[in-house]
């Protein structure tokens, strides 16, 4: 013998039959949370965040960054000082 049983019924009113809790409010307010956890730590990791954080560590970042930078535009280019060649 086979019997089957079909309930039409949603999840909300499934879960009051079986007289389980509503989790609703709580996900609602974790998501709030992680939605604002998630924008805070967005723009920490904006271009300019992350470039105030790198000059912060040491003062005289920006001016060996420059320095490093010509140096390897003026390789690139050609103009930057060549090692004399090896005969």
């Amino acid at each position: 013998m086979k019997v089957n049983v079909e309930i039409d019924c949603t999840p909300l009113e499934a879960r009051q039959f079986f007289g389980l809790p509503d989790v609703q409010p709580m996900q609602t307010a974790v998501m709030e949370k992680l939605q604002n956890q998630m924008l805070d730590n967005i723009q920490k990791v904006s271009p300019e965040a992350l470039m105030q954080s790198w000059l912060s560590f040491d003062p005289k970042f920006a001016e060996r960054f420059s320095d490093m930078f010509a140096a390897m535009t003026g390789l690139s280019t050609g103009l930057g000082t060549r090692a004399p060649d090896k005969k």
